[in-house]
């Protein structure tokens, strides 16, 4: 099951990927993601990914996860924040976003109220400066 909100004011589109996702499944989450994120264009997109309770993908969902990653830099996503508890998880997106170049705008939270700051705010309100 997957759901998709968007923030206009903050420019966040807010998802959630629960269980597993077959790869048909996927293919409406994809198409949704890249309409949300056109919806925004033109702003500083940012991304907040909860998938805490997502099981790890097929190849080929992992492989629609990053191109829609890739989709999302190339319509101006700024900041993503994701949402892990599994560590198997973890480690398949963090392969994903290493291959699609997600990695160099993607923080990890276990608080869902640290994320949507940090989307908003970035590293300044969080006590952090660039290079750090």
């Amino acid at each position: 099951m997957f759901q998709i909100e968007v923030d206009r004011q903050h420019a966040i589109v807010d998802f959630i990927l629960d269980g597993y996702i077959r790869v048909e499944e996927m293919q409406r989450f994809v198409a949704e993601l890249k309409g949300a994120t056109d919806s925004l264009a033109g702003r500083a997109i940012k991304i907040k990914a909860d998938v805490r309770t997502f099981k790890p993908a097929s190849p080929e969902a992992a492989d629609m996860i990053r191109r829609v990653q890739e989709y999302g830099l190339r319509r101006g996503v700024v900041r993503v924040a994701e949402l892990v508890e599994s560590q198997i998880v973890a480690l398949q997106l963090n392969r994903i976003a290493r291959e699609s170049h997600t990695d160099r705008i993607l923080r990890r939270f276990w608080q869902e109220s640290s994320a949507r700051q940090w989307l908003i705010h970035g590293d300044e309100d969080m006590g952090m400066h660039p290079g750090m």
